[in-house]
């Protein structure tokens, strides 16, 4: 068979997912073309670049830079740094370079492509939009959400004028949209932006689309955001189906909705159904996307977090530090998956008592987030803020204190006063007062705290603050003049997560013993 038929079959297996496959076939008209059209043909590069991509889809980061850079170099000597074909090239590295973590080389790529396309194409040329809205997601993964807001809206208008409202880049242009708005906190909105573009994907291509499938499961995950946890069960469990159904129980995305559902069940505390589900999506990655599959690296991760939520530290210890060996050797050191295992295995290691190793591990991973993602990242304040309850997990109260002082301040200049990192760390911050017998300080902190949480959102996080806020006045000794609010969330507990969820349990048993303590009868005081 010619070269040209074979690719049209790779480029199949490529669309579909079939990674194993399409390699193969890639590497086959690949290397026939060299052969017979010369290493520089445009066909060739062609395929090298379509090699490239699907290597990298199979983890192997620094193969396919390899090939893209061949490819790129090739372009640029033959059709000039202006071609289109240079031009997708370069897109094409940056796409890599993205997916390994590399946000700095990714940007720079991304920002030469764009100004390249602005001047030969024109401003709303769909591939200078197209290099919009890669750099938009580099903006955003690296926190910096304004960028991001900004340039995701000025892709969706232009792309609303010249390419119409159905057009499936102004939907991902939505969806884009709505993960940006979601990423800083603001789920009501995330929520309208992913319901308009579901509904358009429905209506354009059809309930079981892979794309209208993709808005199903971001349209769960943003529920879940708000602790709507039997809502969004319902949409994962749909797409999981669907997904099974269309693309078959190995497809990498039925396994990440195995994943995503398993992550539900993990937070509302069913256990054994998140752990089943979760080692069902790691045999199958090992055996579909190999043992070193970024995919497959994730899978072993969430099952160490589940057992260390089940106190098996031992399994989760274990399985925490062979996902961390790897992603070390495949992704490297300092690769944002490699840090988020060394952050789960910290939390691990702090849970079984071993404060020092996890201290150790938490400062590695927050100088490495300094400097690579800077000091105002999301993540970078994430484990500023898990060094400092360990600070507090050894009774070193004034560095925690200090730490927590720090994150509050960054986070409330980044991320705004009522993005839910930002109350968190509040929390956070009153539980430390409180142990060091500041209880005035503490109560204050939390009841601004757990006032704004109960008028603008419905999540896990909530129930977590009103315990907190009741444990601290009843160690404290205060009386309590506000448990209509406590009412209040424990209602929203009971509404989100269930009756039996652990969460609600416990938020009801504080208040029924501070009611008893203060002497209220039927929540009247």
């Amino acid at each position: 068979m010619s070269p040209q038929p074979l690719s049209y079959i790779a480029d199949a297996f490529y669309r579909q997912k079939m990674w194993k496959e399409a390699e193969k076939l890639y590497l086959h008209v690949t290397e026939t073309e060299k052969r017979v059209l010369g290493h520089e043909h445009p066909d060739t590069l062609w395929s090298m670049a379509n090699l490239a991509c699907t290597v990298s889809k199979r983890g192997r980061w620094k193969e396919a830079e390899d090939l893209s850079l061949q490819a790129l170099e090739a372009r640029n000597r033959v059709f000039g740094h202006d071609h289109p074909d240079t031009l997708w090239s370069m897109a094409n590295l940056a796409w890599i370079y993205r997916e390994h973590g590399q946000w700095k080389e990714a940007k720079e790529l991304e920002l030469r492509a764009l100004e390249v396309r602005k001047s030969v194409f024109g401003h709303e040329h769909p591939d200078t939009l197209g290099s919009m809205a890669n750099l938009a997601w580099i903006y955003r993964v690296q926190g910096q959400w304004k960028e991001a807001e900004d340039l995701s809206l000025l892709t969706l208008e232009a792309r609303e004028r010249v390419l119409g409202r159905e057009h499936p880049d102004t939907l991902q242009s939505i969806v884009n949209l709505a993960c940006t708005v979601w990423k800083q906190g603001r789920w009501k909105e995330a929520e309208e932006l992913e319901l308009q573009a579901l509904e358009a994907r429905n209506r354009v291509f059809g309930h079981e689309h892979p794309d209208t499938l993709q808005s199903i499961v971001n349209l769960a995950c943003i529920l879940s955001d708000q602790g709507r946890w039997k809502e969004a069960e319902v949409l994962q469990v749909q797409a999981l189906e669907a997904r099974k159904r269309i693309l078959g129980h190995e497809h990498p995305d039925t396994l990440w909705s195995t994943a995503n559902l398993a992550w539900i069940y993990r937070e509302q505390a069913r256990w054994v159904e998140a752990q089943d589900l979760e080692l069902k999506a790691l045999e199958v990655r090992k055996r579909v996307l190999g043992h070193e599959h970024p995919d497959t690296l994730q899978s072993m991760d969430n099952l160490a977090w589940i057992y260390r939520e089940q106190a098996r530290w031992v399994e989760a210890e274990y399985l925490g530090l062979r996902a961390l060996e790897t992603r070390k050797r495949v992704l490297g050191h300092e690769h944002p998956d490699t840090l988020q295992s060394i952050v789960n295995l910290a939390l691990t290691l702090l849970m079984k008592g071993r404060r020092k190793e996890a201290e150790e591990l938490q400062l590695q991973a927050l100088e490495v987030k300094k400097r690579v993602l800077g000091h105002e990242h999301p993540d970078t304040l994430w484990s500023m803020a898990n060094l400092a309850w360990t600070y507090g997990q050894q009774g070193r109260w004034m560095e925690a204190e200090e730490l927590q002082l720090r994150t509050i301040e960054v986070r409330k200049r980044v991320l705004g006063y009522e993005h839910p990192d930002t109350l968190q760390s509040i929390v956070n911050l009153a539980l430390t007062l409180s142990e060091q017998g500041r209880g005035k300080e503490a109560v204050e902190l939390q009841a601004l705290e757990a006032r704004k949480r109960v008028a603008g959102h419905e999540r896990q996080d909530i129930f977590n603050a009103s315990y907190n806020l009741t444990h601290t006045y009843k160690s404290q000794g205060w009386i309590y003049q506000d448990i209509k609010m406590v009412e209040d969330v424990v209602a929203l507990s009971s509404r989100s997560l269930g009756d039996d969820h652990p969460d609600t349990k416990e938020s009801v048993d504080a208040l029924a013993q501070l009611k008893a303590g203060l002497g209220v009868v039927h929540g009247t005081s």
